[in-house]
């Protein structure tokens, strides 16, 4: 199942407390960003985070699920979405522990 415009556009509101929060879609869900690091993704109309120690600290009892089948990695799964400023606090308090993003590779010329 893959995730409604609906979904995606009330969870990008409920992130809307933060500056440069974007997303980008990817194989019909889409990956979500803070400040250009990748924080989690949406999927099946579920907002997943990447575990950190700040995470894991602030939802150590929440759901951990894979994001798609196949999936490595588990991910939290964020229950509640309509505390803004928990999810401003969880995304700011995660920031420093994500990697940075990698750089995009120049285009071969053709």
């Amino acid at each position: 199942m893959a995730t409604s415009k609906s979904f995606l556009e009330f969870v990008i509101e409920q992130l809307s407390e933060l500056d440069e929060v974007s997303h980008r879609p990817m194989m019909g869900e889409y990956l979500v960003y803070y400040r250009g690091k990748l924080i989690g993704d949406i999927c099946d109309d579920r907002l997943l985070v990447k575990i950190t120690k700040a995470s894991d600290s602030l939802l150590p009892d929440a759901p951990r699920e894979l994001p798609y089948d196949g999936a490595k990695t588990p991910m939290i799964l964020i229950e509640n979405l309509d505390d803004r400023e928990f999810l401003k606090r969880l995304l700011e308090a995660m920031y420093d522990e994500l990697p940075a993003p990698k750089p995009k590779k120049p285009k071969a010329n053709a």
